[in-house]
């Protein structure tokens, strides 16, 4: 009977599976049709009451509203405004121009500020903008997206200021901040390697690391160390945008020490209509050429004004500023809304949730900028129709959540696991959150569709609930790299479309590994 109810628990999980990667369906129609299957089970099979069904759905609807979806839109309102604005080009420009060593160039870019990106936008971004500026300054466009995708498997978590484990929080009932400093300890080690990786990716294997090895000491220390602080004390909102500032900083001025004078065959050369060899002089006055004109101070804050905003008021709105947060805080409303036994309340803060904020720093930022308020509300229409499927398929995917959990399928799903694989079960645990990242494209879905089940299993074994819920995150982001939707994303953003199965095979050697290191990791942490 156990080995039944598993098998019609997982009907849904395994539509998701098959629409999604062999049928190729889009998201937000997999994700219905997913919801649809998981009502009928639950009403038909496991006997949940009709109106406690629909108010379960409700819940999750509700839910991915708010706040999943606002912190969504506006972080990608955020990102597109600053397109609109041009000062994304002028970000660009002062980010390729600090040097011509390929092997520095990702780290600032790819490492840094991709880590940047995630910590402020995700849902992509991460990869395809490191990736498009790396092979437009002369990189080569497959190692730039295999580099991007290795580095953005560790940030996920804190993705979208913190968002992935916020909904993980709101699924599993252990708090956000719990979470965070669990997840920082479980992924300190793969955070920590990942810009050594890139460096040999995109400098053809391990000896690239020759002459650059303390540039690459002092990026990777110079992000995990802030990063795995501001988890600790801040919380899930902040470390990746605090790591990836330190970082580019740290960087940009080891290399400046470190890298003055780089290897030939390291250094990039632009393309240019000539069949002659070109020299490292040369390649240094094209690097300059296309950097085009010097970014003044004012220009430069003036361009980075809506992510030093954003950065701003989510610090001064956190627990680190009580006053200020006790004052904002209180602007609340908080509802039970599952009417059956055991339902969860909900919270909705109306100022102080990071989707407010993002938008009210956005807003001021691209004040600053010079757009006009007809122009920020094309960009947030423009970013709403460009994302609602996103939007759809999170909430479909929050319901499924929700029908699993109250109805008593996710118990069940966990209950064979745990008699299958017994205290062995946290080896295995980053991989189904890798398996959950291949499906859904996405931590955040990744978290709803299993941190449920991590959660329920660890109980069921006596561990951690909290550190079970980190191992789901963390296969979340190392799933992202083999994930059909990030590739997809990824060889766009640098015009390869095609090439996706290339990329594939280039970094599921990458994904194994950290898939192995986690699993090791995740199991050694349940013994301490």
């Amino acid at each position: 009977m156990l080995f039944l109810k598993f098998l019609l628990a997982m009907v849904p999980i395994i539509w998701l599976i098959v629409a999604l990667s062999k049928l190729k369906m889009s998201g937000h129609k997999a994700c219905s049709i997913a919801l649809v299957l998981t009502v009928i089970l639950a009403v038909g099979f496991w006997k949940l009451n009709a109106v406690y069904t629909a108010s379960a759905v409700l819940e999750g609807l509700l839910n991915a509203l708010w706040p999943i979806c606002i912190v969504i839109v506006a972080a990608l309102f955020t990102y597109n405004l600053t397109l609109r604005t041009g000062a994304m080009e002028s970000i660009k420009k002062m980010l390729a121009g600090v040097s011509i060593d390929k092997r520095v160039l990702v780290l600032i870019i790819g490492w840094g500020f991709g880590c940047f990106m995630e910590g402020m936008a995700g849902f992509g971004t991460a990869v395809a903008i490191p990736a498009s500026m790396l092979a437009g300054v002369g990189l080569n466009p497959f190692a730039a997206v295999v580099a991007c995708l290795v580095a953005n498997s560790t940030p996920t978590a804190f993705g979208s200021v913190g968002i992935p484990l916020v909904t993980l929080s709101s699924v599993t009932g252990v708090t956000s901040h719990t979470l965070a400093a669990n997840t920082a300890m479980i992924q300190v080690i793969l955070s920590f390697i990942s810009p050594f990786i890139m460096v040999c990716i995109v400098g053809g294997g391990i000896k690239a690391l020759k002459g650059v090895f303390s540039i690459t000491l002092v990026s990777a220390l110079a992000f995990v160390v802030p990063w795995y602080i501001t988890a600790v004390v801040v919380g899930a909102e902040l470390p990746d945008i605090v790591g990836s500032i330190c970082c580019m900083a740290c960087t940009v001025i080891a290399a400046k020490i470190f890298n003055k004078k780089p290897a030939d065959e390291y250094c990039i050369v632009t393309k240019k209509e000539t069949t002659l060899p070109v020299t490292k002089e040369e390649t240094a006055s094209s690097v300059t050429q296309d950097k085009g004109e010097a970014i003044s101070f004012g220009k430069a804050v003036k361009a980075w004004s809506p992510f030093i905003l954003i950065f701003i008021f989510l610090l001064i709105t956190s627990t680190l500023c009580p006053v200020i947060n006790h004052l904002i805080a209180k602007y609340k409303t908080v509802a039970v809304v599952y009417a059956g036994k055991g339902g969860g309340k909900l919270t909705f803060s109306w100022i102080n949730t990071p989707g407010i904020i993002i938008f009210v720093a956005a807003i001021i930022g691209g004040i600053i900028q010079g757009a006009k308020a007809s122009t920020m509300l094309d960009v947030l229409f423009a970013t709403l129709k460009a994302n609602w499927k996103a939007m759809a398929t999170i909430c479909a995917v929050m319901a499924v959540a929700k029908v699993m959990g109250y109805s008593g399928m996710i118990a069940d799903i966990a209950g064979l696991l745990v008699v299958v694989t017994g205290r062995a079960y946290p080896l295995i645990s980053p991989l189904i959150g890798a398996i959950g990242a291949f499906v859904t494209g996405s931590g955040t879905s990744t978290c709803v569709l299993f941190g449920g089940l991590q959660a329920k299993t660890a109980t069921s074994l006596g561990l951690s609930a909290s550190w079970m819920g980190a191992a789901n995150v963390l296969g979340a982001g190392i799933g992202k790299m083999i994930c059909p939707q990030s590739i997809a994303i990824g060889v766009t953003a640098v015009n390869q479309s095609g090439s996706e199965s290339k990329i594939l095979g280039s970094v599921f050697k990458y994904f194994l590994l950290y898939v192995v290191i986690a699993g090791i990791i995740c199991f050694v942490g349940t013994l301490i």
